[in-house]
């Protein structure tokens, strides 16, 4: 039996997926409300932020989505109501959360969600700024947090002027790692002020320069590329597809290859991952609420205009991070 903070309504809008791959065949629609199961609750979001995953998934093939799917994977907002087994005290709690692909998503007015998901919001935090964070946020932690603590090791973020390398960039300065980028130029002063010291525009710039480890954003034959400018022993981390083969010869540089993938918890994730991952994104959170983590530029617009603005990211027509607001 679930418990509600008010009367909810019977039906709320949703932007659907009916088989298209592009965004701008979303369909907005009046659905009829969704209760929380148990272990769940039903998030009223307030904001909505746009990732590149969103765009690429909508073939449809990847996940086996049917139409009727509501796409979207992060959002902020208030409890409206709480499933069987989650403790009433969370209702009215201000939140974010990174959503399964394989569940109801955030592009709606409401959106249930595993109460072991949730991110608590300090009250210094808008709910823009709060859903700009989950899936980029938490992929650069996970992305982290596969490296061994090296302090003063050099390390490379490759494809860095994304939100995800605005994320990198300060966690792996506040590690104490000697932050270098591998992006276009027009971003080189953002990320030196948020802690990068050397920043390259391309591969070939890379010449002589040797790393500790590499993250790269891009994708995983760029990511093989970079091999040869890492230390031995050193590591290369994928976040964008994975590494299929070594990407040097055996017994020489003797890498570590990781692949990161967020989604993978949903189905995987032990509790103590989810737990260990929720303490990890809600201390960022507090710190992005105290301006102690900085957040990328955000471009914001209404909840009527997402499949245009999710459109204009998959064509990169803009820089900062695509958030909607309800």
């Amino acid at each position: 039996m679930s418990k509600a903070a008010s009367t909810l309504p019977a039906e709320h809008r949703a932007w659907v997926w009916r088989g298209s791959a592009s965004p701008l065949e979303l369909q907005l629609e009046t659905l009829p409300l969704l209760l929380p199961q148990a272990g769940e609750v039903l998030v009223r979001n307030i904001a909505i932020g746009l990732n590149p995953v969103d765009w690429k998934v909508m073939g449809g093939d990847l996940l086996g989505w049917l139409p009727g799917k509501i796409p979207g994977v992060d959002g902020a907002g208030v409890i409206a109501a709480v499933g069987e087994g989650v403790p009433a005290e969370l209702l009215g709690q201000a939140v974010a959360y990174h959503q399964s692909l394989h569940k109801p998503g955030s592009f709606a007015e409401y959106t249930p969600v595993a109460a072991q998901a949730l991110l608590r919001l300090p009250e210094t935090l808008d709910f823009a700024t709060a859903a700009s964070f989950p899936c980029p946020g938490l992929t650069a932690w996970q992305a982290l947090s596969k490296l061994p603590e090296r302090p003063g090791k050099r390390l490379l973020i490759s494809g860095a002027g994304g939100t995800v390398g605005n994320f990198l960039v300060q966690l792996a300065e506040r590690r104490g790692f000697e932050v270098s980028v591998l992006c276009n130029s027009s971003h080189w002063t953002r990320l030196q002020s948020l802690g990068a010291r050397d920043c390259f525009a391309d591969i070939a710039a890379l010449e002589s320069q040797r790393f500790f480890a590499a993250i790269d954003t891009v994708n995983a034959a760029h990511a093989a590329l970079l091999a040869p400018y890492l230390d031995a022993n050193g590591h290369l981390v994928c976040i964008q597809g994975r590494v299929e083969s070594w990407p040097c010869p055996p017994f020489q540089h003797a890498l570590s290859v990781h692949e990161v993938a967020l989604g993978a918890l949903h189905q995987f994730g032990s509790a103590q991952a989810w737990a260990e991952l929720t303490e990890a994104g809600t201390a960022l959170l507090a710190s992005l609420g105290s301006g102690h983590l900085q957040a990328d530029t955000l471009v914001v617009q209404d909840f009527q205009t997402l499949p245009q603005l999710l459109e204009a990211l998959r064509l990169r027509n803009f820089s900062g991070k695509p958030v909607v607001r309800m």
